[in-house]
């Protein structure tokens, strides 16, 4: 080929040359001549497409947008037509609406003698079709609409009827050959989330679509990108490493390696980045301080991401390249060794870990958002709660059209700095009294707690659980720590020692917990009921309509739930006394072991309602540890051993039989039974058609999620009709 000509367009002996050079290929990479049978290149193109599905790139394609693997593709077999024959040839691209705003103009590109794969690829700068497809660039270009009036028009009026037949704005690619104009093929157009809701909201209002059509347009899951902070698209970025992706929305800030230390950075200005082995109750301050949080371990629903996505923060889990040394303050990643105060970036929608700060971008809610949101509201009947701990992400739930709290979790509120030395000094009481001591202190700040949440739900039902995890997560672990509360309770450190040993266990997670708790140290309910009934009685006085759930957890035995009930109706009637009034509420149980769901008939006889925590459920139904499944679980579902990580969207042949059959067998005993779920799955769509199709009444979900949850819920009454 003539080496000066490699800048222009290829002659005729350059294409024979080529030909010959792929034929070459052709025969060292599959052992045979290139075909010269007009029928057999075209069986053997059509294996070719066949084969493609399981490429790597497809592949790729259907696990990001969750699309099964043993569904095969198709073959479509026309004949061709030429836009590079003349001056009276064209090709190009168009679309019937923006697809990046959703605003409602027909725009797109053309060549004059060309093919197609020169407008897509780039090969020739096109020209605009019409006025509205010109820009600065090719500003002074000729359109479509000049150069080919009537084929112009045959496009519009062609155009306006593929939508009106698809329903939704089209993508189309078109030929013209010797002035007559060819579909190559439409499809409904690629969009950004903020484009997809104007164009849902403006086709319904056009008369194309109802609103149950328009609602089923969108993924409910693009709604993230409307809740969070994005990366800005046009900045560079340097990926580092890659986990799960835990929770959406991007951040970027300084390596923190401690919750203290990103606390104190943050209420100096700074932003921040805290990256653990994983993280645990003890750093909710520095995870609500901080821009994201990045952790070795953990899967989608360790604690690291399940916080995060209550408070609305981007989180990356479970990066196993990793290297934390936390005694020198560094992370190591490949060959790079970062410290505190290097800068990071993290995408929680797809796990990645960027080098250095990249922009973002804020979120943006418009006013098709709430018509949007309205039509989903109209048309579901499953509710939706949130699961939230604190006034604040109350008042965000709220906010998104949370109906209520389907799970408080009280441990949360435990670890203030002023709290947690009374907690420890309840846990290394020797003594009931000493214990009710240590509890009587917590007393003030529970019920200011409960308080400040009433009033951010504005009369919503709050189902709240009682202390649920093993004692030992509240434990001092450093040196300071466990001097500071020897001091504090007046006893010698080797006491510290010799109890903290004492309430060491190999698998807290199975062990002293939750109910079992309960019945042990009964005190430790009460005062938490007792703070409950009295923030009730307290807001009540103040014109707020409170509704209470009090959640008993980790019941696997009928008697467990009726012993605690029978001590905490007690307590709560003397509460009553002692206070002159009384307040409405609930007492059930959240159904998270295999046996309590077997059970649920005997169960149900002394539970005002069932909220099934699919987390744990999940866990002790598969015997998977949520935390360290994340190593092999992506190898299962590559290997289609399960078709998807159960602890992000519900197993429905297995876990969800157990919420199927524990639903039935609670309403048959007991027909006034509420039903929820509040686990994780309640904001996963296909978890939450589930919930709607096994007849829930509510599902539950972190407060970023509460959208989300509310369109699929919308989805599942109209799929399911």
């Amino acid at each position: 080929m003539e080496k000066e000509r490699l800048d222009t367009e290829l002659s005729a002996n350059d294409f024979k040359q080529l030909v010959e050079v792929y034929k070459s290929i052709v025969a060292t990479e599959t052992g045979f001549s290139f075909p010269t049978d007009p029928m057999d290149q075209l069986w053997k193109a059509v294996a070719a497409v066949f084969k493609s599905w399981n490429n790597h790139r497809a592949i790729t394609y259907r696990e990001l947008n969750g699309i099964a693997h043993d569904w095969g593709t198709a073959v479509n077999v026309q004949s061709m037509v030429y836009g590079n024959m003349g001056d009276d040839c064209a090709t190009g691209v168009c679309f019937t609406r923006d697809p990046s705003t959703g605003e409602k103009r027909f725009f797109g590109e053309y060549l004059v003698n060309a093919q197609g794969e020169d407008v897509v690829a780039g090969i020739r700068t096109p020209a605009p079709i019409n006025d509205d497809s010109k820009n600065d660039s090719n500003r002074d270009e000729k359109t479509l609409e000049e150069y080919m009036p009537e084929i112009f028009q045959e496009l519009t009026e062609t155009y306006q009827k593929l939508e009106r037949h698809y329903k939704d704005m089209q993508d189309i690619e078109f030929t013209v050959e010797a002035n007559k104009l060819y579909l190559l093929q439409t499809r409904n157009g690629k969009r950004t989330a903020q484009a997809a809701l104007k164009i849902a909201v403006d086709l319904e209002s056009e008369g194309i679509v109802t609103k149950e059509e328009a609602l089923l347009q969108i993924d409910p899951e693009t709604l993230n990108q409307l809740l969070h902070p994005r990366l800005d698209p046009n900045a560079s970025k340097t990926i580092i490493a890659k986990g799960l992706p835990a929770s959406p929305g991007a951040g970027t800030g300084q390596i923190c390696f401690t919750s203290e230390r990103a606390h104190s950075l943050s209420e100096n200005g700074e932003k921040v980045i805290l990256v653990r082995q994983e993280t645990s109750p003890e750093d909710i301050a520095g995870m609500a301080a901080s821009q994201g949080i990045l952790t070795a371990r953990g899967g989608m629903t360790s604690h690291a991401a399940v916080v995060a996505r209550g408070m609305g923060k981007p989180c990356v889990a479970g990066c196993s390249s990793l290297l934390i040394n936390s005694q020198e303050q560094t992370l190591t990643i490949g060959d790079k060794v970062y410290k505190e105060g290097d800068w990071i970036t993290v995408e929680g929608a797809t796990g990645e870990v960027m080098n250095g700060e990249v922009p973002t971008l804020d979120a943006e809610i418009t006013s098709d958002f709430a018509t949007f949101m309205g039509w989903a509201d109209e048309i579901r009947k499953l509710r939706v709660r949130t699961n939230a701990d604190n006034p604040e992400d109350t008042k965000t739930a709220v906010k998104f059209g949370a109906e209520g709290i389907g799970l408080c979790r009280t441990e949360h509120m435990f670890f203030e700095p002023e709290r947690i030395l009374a907690v420890r000094e309840m846990i290394f009481a020797e003594t009931v009294p000493a214990r009710e001591k240590a509890l009587a202190k917590l007393l003030p700040f529970q019920r200011e707690d409960f308080v400040g949440i009433y009033e951010a739900l504005e009369g919503k039902p709050c189902n709240i659980r009682l202390l649920d995890p093993p004692l030992h997560e509240f434990l001092p672990h450093s040196a300071e720590e466990k001097a500071e509360l020897a001091k504090y309770i007046d006893v010698e450190l080797q006491t510290i020692e010799d109890i903290s040993e004492r309430l060491h266990e190999f698998n807290p997670m199975l062990g002293h917990r939750g109910c079992r708790l309960g019945i042990t140290y009964p005190e430790i309910y009460k005062m938490q009921v007792q703070a409950i009934i009295e923030a009730a009685i307290e807001a009540k006085k103040k014109g707020i309509t409170v509704k209470p759930e009090i959640m008993i957890p980790l019941v696997a035995i009928d008697k467990e739930l009726s012993q605690l009930k029978e001590i905490l109706q007690a307590h709560i009637e003397t509460v009553f006394t002692e206070k002159g009034e009384t307040v409405d509420y609930k007492l059930g149980t959240m159904i998270e072991l295999p046996r309590a769901a077997i059970t649920a008939a005997n169960i149900a006889q002394h539970a005002d309602f069932f909220s099934f925590g699919t987390n744990d459920l999940t866990q002790t139904t598969f015997g998977l540890s949520r935390d360290d499944a994340g190593k092999f679980l992506n190898e299962y579902v590559a290997e289609s051993i399960l078709p998807q990580d159960p602890f992000v969207s519900l197993d429905q042949e297995g876990v969800g039989y157990l919420v199927e059959f524990a639903t039935k067998q609670g309403r048959e005993a007991n027909k006034d039974i509420h039903v929820g779920i509040c686990g994780e799955h309640g904001g996963e769509p296909k978890s939450i058609d589930f919930c709607h199709r096994i007849g829930l009444d509510y599902v539950s979900c972190s407060p970023y999620r509460v959208p989300i949850a509310r369109l699929s819920a919308a989805q599942a009454q109209i799929r399911n009709k």
